[in-house]
């Protein structure tokens, strides 16, 4: 059974198509970056396989089930733009709302969870940040406690949207290692991901979009310039001779 398998996905606004017969699956236990440009639907791609945007057409699977029925199973860190940080709540506890799955959201999480919680802080270099409220911590901080609460979920498909936009370098290499750590443990992380720099380091496979799929599959063969060029058209400049392109803003 694939971890995502989806299937002539359509997703329009106001009658205009913003994913068009959309249709992949990815392998079980690898990186997997969601690239393409500016308002290609990257971040809407994620939100329509997780139910949060409706669909016009099409289906989504997780492990050959709908994913309401999986949902235990799937974890989703939003972009850190689209939270409201100023919701009075402390890092620790927004840990423990990726137990909710597991324990219910009218139980009071046990021991085991909260040493899970306190766990995953640890994991990601925020325990001492335990009892601070999110909106006094740093942008990379407020997303290494999102990061820590997908891990308190412990969940068997990731779906990222940017962990990596607005952080500083400390913060994205703990992002990148906490990322392989889920690797080598058979989780499938799929990362909305807008440097192109770091693609071949970063993914074992990649998703390359504009409104529809221009390719998929392992980064060392369909990550090329004619690729890209086909994925960003006009959208690209080159750094220096030999090196990867740029999106042009």
């Amino acid at each position: 059974m694939n971890p995502v398998d989806v299937k002539n996905l359509t997703v329009a606004y106001e009658k205009k198509a913003v994913l068009k017969d959309i249709n992949f699956t990815v392998p079980e236990g690898q990186l997997i970056g969601i690239i393409g440009p500016n308002g290609a639907g990257k971040s809407t791609l994620i939100k329509a396989i997780l139910g949060l945007i409706p669909k016009a057409a099409g289906d989504v699977k997780i492990y050959d089930k709908q994913y309401r029925a999986k949902d235990r199973i799937v974890g989703y860190v939003p972009q850190r733009g689209s939270v409201d940080w100023d919701f009075p709540t402390n890092a620790l506890d927004v840990v423990l709302m990726g137990r909710y799955g597991h324990i219910g959201w009218f139980k009071r999480p046990s021991k085991k969870d909260l040493n899970i919680a306190h766990e995953s802080l640890k994991k990601v270099g925020m325990e001492e940040y335990a009892d601070r409220q999110i909106s006094q911590l740093s942008g990379g901080q407020q997303q290494r406690v999102f990061l820590a609460r997908a891990l308190a979920q412990d969940a068997k498909v990731y779906f990222m949207d940017e962990p990596f936009v607005g952080v500083d370098a400390a913060t994205e290499r703990a992002i990148i290692d906490l990322l392989n750590e889920l690797k080598s443990q058979g989780k499938t992380v799929l990362v909305v991901h807008h440097d192109l720099q770091t693609v071949k380091d970063y993914f074992d496979h990649c998703i390359l979009l504009n409104v529809s799929i221009i390719t998929s599959g392992p980064t060392e063969e369909v990550f090329t310039m004619e690729n890209l060029h086909q994925t960003y058209g006009g959208k690209l400049s080159f750094l220096d001779k030999g090196q990867m392109m740029v999106e042009q803003k």
